[in-house]
C-alpha cells in the first residue's frame, strides 16, 4: 500500500458547497487537509493562484493537482477519476 495522497481543501465559512465536498471525501475515509480562507485575503490569494484564477470556495487539491470545486469533486467521483487521484483504482 503507497503513501496516502495530499489532498487540501480550500474552504470559507458558511459555505454549503464546501460542505458538501467535506463530507463527500469524509464519506470516502480521506484524510484532508482544510485552510479556511475566510477574512484572510492572504490565503484567498494563495488558493486564487493555485487553482488558476478560481476565486469560489471551495477549491480541492490532490497531490498538487487542482480538481475543482464541489461539483467537479462530485464528477470527479462519479466518474471514478477521484479513485485514480486518491490511488483507489
Amino acid at each position: 500500500m503507497g503513501t496516502a495522497p495530499d489532498v487540501v481543501v480550500y474552504t470559507q465559512m458558511l459555505c454549503g458547497f464546501c460542505y458538501q465536498a467535506k463530507r463527500l471525501l469524509d464519506d470516502r475515509g480521506v484524510v484532508y487537509r482544510e485552510i479556511d480562507v475566510t477574512g484572510n485575503p492572504g490565503l484567498r490569494a494563495e488558493m486564487t493562484s493555485a487553482a488558476g484564477g478560481a476565486r469560489t470556495a471551495p477549491q480541492i487539491f490532490i497531490d498538487g493537482i487542482h480538481v475543482g470545486g464541489s461539483d467537479d469533486l462530485a464528477a470527479a467521483a462519479a466518474s471514478g477519476e477521484l479513485d485514480r487521484l486518491l490511488g483507489d483504482d
